[in-house]
C-alpha cells in the first residue's frame, strides 16, 4: 500500500487515535464516549435546553434523551424546568459530575501529551494556531451555499 497521507485523512486518523487512547484510559470509569461528550459540552453550556445540546453534539434528540436519562439515573445531570416555558427542560451538571469532569480533563491532558511527544512548545502552538484557522475557515465555508458548479459532472 502506498503512503498517501492526505490532510483530511491525517486529521481524521489522528482524532480517531486520540479518542481511542482516551477511551483506553477512561474505560474504568464506566461512562461511554457519548456520555463524556455530554459532560464536556454541559461544563461550558450549563442551563442549555435539550434541543440546543443535541445540536451542539450533532445527535438526534431521542438519542440525547436516552443518554441524559442514564446520566440522570447515575446522578450526573439534572433537568430543571425553564422559568418561562414549561415545555423546556434546562440541563445542569450535578456536584457528583464535577470530579468526573476533572478526571476527564486530566486524562485528556495526558493523552494530548502522548500525541505531541517530541513537539517543541513552539510546534504545539503553531499546530494549534493552524488548526484554529482551519476550523474558522470551515465554519465560514459551511455557512455559505455550495455553488452549483461543484455538483456538475462534465
Amino acid at each position: 500500500m502506498t503512503d498517501i497521507l492526505t490532510l483530511g485523512f491525517a486529521l481524521h486518523d489522528s482524532a480517531r487515535l486520540m479518542r481511542k487512547r482516551f477511551e483506553q484510559r477512561a474505560r474504568h470509569v464506566g461512562l461511554t464516549r457519548s456520555q463524556w461528550q455530554v459532560l464536556a459540552m454541559l461544563s461550558t453550556n450549563e442551563g442549555i435546553h435539550q434541543k440546543g445540546l443535541a445540536d451542539l453534539l450533532e445527535l438526534e434528540s431521542i438519542t440525547l434523551v436516552r443518554l441524559l436519562d442514564k446520566m440522570a439515573e447515575r446522578g450526573l445531570v439534572e433537568r430543571r424546568r425553564h422559568p418561562t416555558d414549561r415545555r423546556l427542560s434546562l440541563l445542569f451538571l450535578t456536584e457528583q459530575a464535577h470530579p468526573l469532569l476533572q478526571l476527564m480533563r486530566d486524562m485528556g491532558r495526558v493523552t494530548r501529551q502522548e500525541a505531541t511527544r517530541g513537539f517543541s512548545a513552539e510546534e504545539e502552538q503553531l499546530l494549534l494556531g493552524l488548526m484554529k484557522r482551519m476550523r474558522s475557515n470551515l465554519i465560514e465555508a459551511c455557512s455559505l451555499p455550495v455553488e452549483e458548479e461543484e455538483h456538475r459532472h462534465d
